[in-house]
């Protein structure tokens, strides 16, 4: 069977697998990523937040995709029964990246993988892994090509990207379900050939549609628009038909997007994901590291895997070259408490969204305009600014102001 060697093997070319590799290659180690699917292919996750450009710009990918001349994505629209709320990220209260992009994922993440292989990293597309052995902190991992030939790669350090493929928590039996319930989504693109551009397409909109039940809103560069509701499935039953009959129904539902959508053309038939929450038991081990969605997925409410998959993927990527050259790292105290605090500061957040809580506070009369900035930094991805008193306590600080405003409300209508 044919093997080869190499410091590190990443596994996955997606954003978070293709930031590490890069950076451990900028420090002088030896590469190789293998990915299960051929590239381009269609992935969700399209709109950007600020945060990640950090990452991206570590890794040297950033004049790359700006060439791309992909949708710039200033802030975060939200609307609900006609009120608007926006979100600028030039507002924010954390300094750093005040835009980013909207992209579509195929394109984007085939970049960022084009952008390793100029770099010298070897990229095997329709490659999987089969079977990984560790022996300490060094590891022989089996995989097949597509067609079904064998072969062996031997590496110092392996860091999981694969995303949903979640590689080494299958192998290993280390998924462990979210605490978040089940939700689905069903989803397009659409020629937006009635798109305001004076309204958009510098941002995402977001559409509260019922109780619990949302609308993304992504415009792309090219005109091109990503749209999808998410809710729990229970509420996609009331609707019949084939996917594309239910979401014709439901755009046709909304108000806010009625008119817009009447009749638009489907790039693709809708597709459905569903169930997608999932964690591990842990985000390392001996030999290897977790990064990106393979650690934990939440939800797409807050365009937070892209950021959570990057900002990862570079912490990790430091920590194992600091590994590669003998020295200590603690892995829990520098890589997993960081990244909890990121995934539970994004599901509190997740978790106020659906129960109500953040609607109270997006929609409120005469919001706090210092207070505002604070959250904008949190929808731009600058969850780990413990600064920020909207992080810092972020399951608290939410309900407390909701509270605030709920009883200022019922004040003044009492008066």
């Amino acid at each position: 069977m044919k093997s080869e060697q190499v410091d590190v093997l990443v596994i996955g070319a997606g954003p978070s697998g293709t930031v590490a590799a890069s950076i451990i290659k900028k420090a002088g180690y030896s590469v190789k990523i293998v990915e299960k699917m051929t590239f381009p292919r269609f992935v969700i996750g399209e709109s950007l937040l600020p945060r990640c450009m950090e990452a991206l710009e570590e890794a040297g990918f950033l004049d790359a995709v700006k060439e791309k001349k992909f949708q710039e994505k200033f802030g975060a629209k939200f609307v609900n029964n006609g009120k608007v709320s926006d979100f600028f990220f030039a507002d924010q209260y954390t300094k750093g990246w005040t835009w980013t992009w909207q992209v579509p994922r195929g394109e984007f993440d085939q970049t960022l993988a084009n952008c390793c292989v100029s770099m010298g990293i070897p990229v095997e597309y329709e490659t999987t892994v089969t079977a990984i052995e560790f022996n300490g902190t060094d590891s022989v991992t089996t995989v097949e090509d597509a067609a079904g030939n064998p072969s062996q790669i031997k590496a110092r350090f392996i860091v999981d990207g694969s995303g949903y493929g979640r590689v080494i928590p299958r192998l290993f039996n280390m998924d462990r379900p979210s605490n978040l319930p089940p939700r689905k989504t069903l989803f397009t693109h659409v020629k937006d050939v009635k798109r305001s551009m004076d309204d958009e397409p510098n941002r995402i909109t977001i559409i509260v549609h019922d109780k619990g039940i949302w609308i993304w809103v992504i415009p792309f560069s090219s005109g091109i628009t990503s749209v999808g509701f998410v809710g729990e499935p229970g509420f996609f039953e009331k609707v019949s038909g084939s996917n594309e009959d239910q979401l014709r129904a439901l755009l046709d539902s909304e108000p806010y997007l009625k008119e817009r959508m009447r009749d638009v053309e489907f790039v693709f038939e809708p597709k459905v994901l569903q169930s997608w929450s999932t964690t591990t038991s842990s985000f390392h081990g001996n030999g290897f590291v977790l990064t990106g969605n393979v650690t934990e997925f939440l939800d797409p409410v807050f365009s937070s895997g892209v950021t959570l998959a990057t900002v990862s993927s570079q912490l990790a990527a430091h920590l194992v070259i600091r590994k590669l050259r003998g020295e200590a790292v603690d892995w829990d105290k520098e890589y997993t408490q960081p990244m909890m605090q990121g995934v539970n500061t994004f599901r509190s957040y997740v978790m106020a969204w659906y129960d109500g809580t953040l609607d109270t506070i997006f929609f409120a009369e005469k919001p706090d305009e210092e207070i505002k900035k604070m959250i904008c930094s949190v929808l731009a991805g600058y969850v780990w600014d413990s600064t920020n008193p909207y992080v810092k306590n972020h399951s608290t600080a939410l309900n407390k102001l909701a509270k605030l405003i709920n009883l200022e409300k019922t004040i003044a209508g009492s008066l």
